[in-house]
């Protein structure tokens, strides 16, 4: 009988969830590395002797996901095809002691805070000289950067201050090292990422320091683009605004999550907001910022919501006329202060009135997308699939917004920045030609 020979000193890490997860692996791998590990990311050769699941808590659709793969990699376990199995993240933090009962196949847990104890369990130490190093799992070229961790916001909906915590920013010294190492392994590209950006500043700095932030990041030498995730529509700081206008290398783009245009609803949320001062901020800032492409998430079937507020919000999308919209159905997460309410909109329900938002959502991206049409943009290349490249514009952040089809030729490579013509668009894609 054969016998899989498993490589003891490599590590395959498995990451589940968003963007936040992706940075602390990239963190965790360099850690490994540096400790003499052989580090994969989702590595398909089964050689690893070693797998680390780095999981997410956020939903019960990615709770599920996070539990269905533990349990693929005890499986391997049990037959030999892996020696160890840790597993860390947000499922672990929130949910150790039940998962260390159903499941204790696994051989440790970790929570979201507890990367030295996960390395000293791999009888590695923490390197606390390899500030702002990671292996990057993301193309080179585009690398999120995490601002802050955990967050203080009171959402009703969220358990994310469970899993990951209150806020605690990142020292603006240290995010440019980080920014600067990037640069050097050949990032163009950084996404600023946090539960929380609106806030980043206030615990270390008395003040919100967003603006200040983006002023030296965009000073660094060979970033191209920075683009802004998850900002919190209450108490945005204004000044950051100025900066994006007078920064060229500030992409005029914007994530909010805003969640709901029911002032009812984002009451009952615990939002601090209101339809109305929601409607104003978004006024102001593509009064400041013409042309900037906001991106904003909803959701749908949040308990208490009526038809007539479902129909309030679907008025309102139409009004506002996002550039890119994603739209979730409600999770009655438990520990969460919703959770005290009566989840009454069925399922089915949920969804069909996420579909009826994003179905008219879709007409909405279709008409901005003509418009484009005939227009010379500046694009990234992501990726070269057979005769063609896939880029983005700076209104479109990876995997979640639009891609610029483009021919391929030989003189152009992933990462490069070029300049093209918009000839035809549909719903969510643009074909161009290099000019």
């Amino acid at each position: 009988m054969k016998v899989r020979q498993l490589k003891k000193n490599k590590v395959n890490v498995i990451t589940l969830g968003c963007a936040k997860n992706t940075y602390d692996s990239e963190v965790l791998m360099r850690q490994l590395q540096a400790n003499s590990f052989e580090v994969e990311h989702q590595s398909e050769k089964d050689d690893a002797s070693i797998v680390i699941i780095n999981t997410c808590g956020f939903i019960d659709d990615s709770k599920q996901e996070s539990i269905d793969t533990i349990l693929q990699f005890t499986d391997a376990k049990k037959r030999g095809l892996v020696d160890k199995v840790y597993v860390t993240g947000c499922l672990s933090q929130r949910y150790k002691d039940d998962l260390e009962t159903e499941i204790p196949e696994v051989d440790a847990y970790f929570g979201t805070r507890e990367m030295a104890r996960l390395l000293k369990t791999l009888n590695a130490d923490y390197k606390k000289e390899l500030l702002g190093e990671r292996l990057l799992t993301t193309p080179m070229h585009y690398a999120y950067l995490k601002i802050s961790e955990g967050c203080d916001r009171p959402c009703s909906f969220c358990a994310i201050p469970l899993m990951r915590g209150k806020h605690v920013s990142t020292p603006i010294e240290d995010l440019v090292k980080q920014a600067e190492f990037l640069v050097k392994i050949g990032t163009k590209e950084v996404i600023l990422i946090a539960q929380d950006l609106t806030y980043y500043g206030l615990d270390i700095y008395g003040e919100r320091k967003l603006a200040e932030l983006l002023r030296q990041l965009s000073d660094v030498k060979g970033l191209e683009w920075i683009r802004l995730h998850y900002a919190f529509p209450t108490g945005f700081p204004m000044d950051v605004l100025d900066v994006m206008k007078e920064r060229e290398n500030i992409c005029n783009y914007l994530d909010m999550p805003l969640q709901h245009a029911s002032t009812k609803m984002l009451q009952s949320m615990r939002r601090g907001t209101t339809k109305e001062k929601t409607t104003k901020l978004i006024e102001e800032i593509k009064a400041k910022l013409p042309g900037i492409a906001i991106r904003t998430t909803l959701i749908s079937g949040y308990p208490g919501e009526t038809i007539e507020d479902h129909e309030e919000m679907k008025a309102w999308v139409n009004d506002m006329k996002f550039d890119r919209l994603g739209v979730f159905t409600y999770s009655h997460e438990e520990n969460t202060h919703a959770f005290l309410l009566n989840d009454d909109v069925p399922q089915e329900e949920k969804r069909r009135r996420a579909d009826d938002i994003m179905n008219m959502q879709s007409e909405q991206a279709w008409e901005n997308n003509q418009k484009l049409v005939g227009q010379e943009l500046k694009v990234i290349i992501d990726r070269h699939e057979g005769d063609l490249f896939y880029g983005r514009t700076e209104y479109d952040s990876p995997e979640v917004d639009n891609e610029v089809i483009i021919p391929f030729q030989k003189d152009i490579k992933v990462g490069d920045f070029v300049m093209v013509r918009i000839t035809k668009a549909d719903f969510y894609d643009l074909d161009a030609v290099l000019i």
